[in-house]
């Protein structure tokens, strides 16, 4: 039998009327809270398409399950009945997040609110799998205990592993990480932490921390370019991840054949120009902490990689056409800047009028968006 985490949802998350954890009406509210910190139950009614009937019913019930709370009333909305301020309920429930990356394990707990709770990193060097699971086990325990959270109320947990996605819960990773690769890791996970796990690749959990913690906030449409030891990325439309019919939408690396995938924007290769130059970056960590625009190699690096580069965003606004293109994933900021300075749209004007482009955005979310992303997946993907 495959491995599908729903199932494996404690029953006091479920509605009292069925077991989903909240119906299609529910979660468009709930993502309209989520979006809109400070929204006012009247104002629901012009930010979905809900009778006002249905929005009081369905509030009444999700504030009873403690889900979300009403507050206190919002000033200045006119005549009529105060209308209570919506907000969503962190001691609901508390999730936990790993982005497993060549280097390291980067751990995100966070509460339903989104509130990152405490983070941490697991060096995977000389460590296997299950040494590597044990530590991530133990350190979410001691910070359960630290923080006083409530067994009951751990909802699950989200993966994100850099490698695509294969079948079910397996995917294919690069060789530092051979050991995790090909195997059922949603099966594993759970018998660690007794939670139901969704898995993802790197680059979808990192898209969702961005839809939910940058821009996607304000823009419902864009493309996420995760640059890490390798390259891929995610989707969102109208505000939500596509995944593709077989969960690989964002693998942006597959456009390129045998000899420019070398030519592709992978951290990797730009780490070995760098050393060929007598500069030790001993990981990709280290890399975006201390990186130097001006270290020899950087500049040499950028000219190999602008052409296929260039070619992917101009593939990425004529396939996708989408509102921005962010740049994420572990790259240094200021080198992101440096690609984007070198872009170069392909589109010309016709009688005068250019095609409207994408903007291009350096990501502000830290350095283990993939990990916040993954703490936020099971929330995601069950409730907004």
């Amino acid at each position: 039998m495959s491995y599908v985490p729903d199932r494996l949802i404690a029953p006091r998350f479920f509605r009292p009327t069925d077991d989903a954890v909240a119906t299609p009406n529910e979660r468009a509210l709930l993502r309209v809270i989520w979006r809109n910190p400070g929204v006012s139950r009247t104002e629901l009614t012009g930010l979905t398409d809900l009778a006002q009937q249905t929005i009081h019913r369905l509030l009444d019930q999700l504030a009873e399950r403690r889900i979300i709370g009403l507050g206190s009333p919002k000033p200045g909305l006119g005549k009529g009945q105060p209308s209570p301020i919506l907000t969503l309920e962190s001691n609901y429930a508390w999730s936990c997040g790993l982005s497993v990356n060549t280097d390291v394990i980067d751990v995100c707990l966070m509460d339903f609110a989104g509130g990152v709770l405490a983070e941490t990193n697991v060096q995977l060097r000389e460590r296997t799998v299950a040494q590597s699971l044990e530590r991530v086990r133990d350190w979410v325990y001691e910070q359960q205990a630290a923080l006083s959270l409530q067994s009951e109320r751990f909802f699950g947990v989200g993966l994100g592993i850099a490698g695509f996605h294969v079948s079910g819960t397996r995917f294919n990773a690069s060789l530092p990480l051979h050991e995790w690769s090909l195997i059922e890791l949603g099966p594993l996970l759970t018998s660690y932490f007794d939670r139901p796990v969704w898995a993802l690749n790197g680059g979808k959990t990192g898209t969702i921390a961005e839809s939910m913690f940058g821009i996607g906030r304000y823009v419902k449409d864009f493309a996420y370019l995760s640059f890490n030891y390798g390259f891929g990325g995610g989707l969102i439309w109208n505000g939500e991840l596509l995944h593709g019919g077989n969960g690989n939408a964002g693998e942006f690396s597959q456009m390129y054949d045998d000899d420019e995938v070398h030519r592709r924007p992978a951290l990797q290769m730009i780490m070995e120009k760098i050393r060929e130059r007598g500069v030790d970056v001993p990981s990709i960590t280290y890399l975006r902490k201390h990186f130097d625009p001006k270290w020899p190699g950087v500049v040499e690096w950028l000219d190999e990689v602008t052409p296929a580069y260039n070619r992917l965003i101009n593939a990425i606004w004529a396939v996708y056409d989408p509102q921005a293109i962010v740049f994420g994933g572990q790259v240094p900021p200021k080198l992101a800047e440096m690609m984007i300075e070198r872009t170069r749209l392909f589109g010309k004007p016709r009688y005068g009028v250019w095609r409207a482009s994408p903007k291009l955005i350096v990501s502000e979310i830290a350095p283990d968006a993939a990990a916040m992303g993954a703490a936020a997946t099971p929330f995601k993907l069950t409730f907004f």
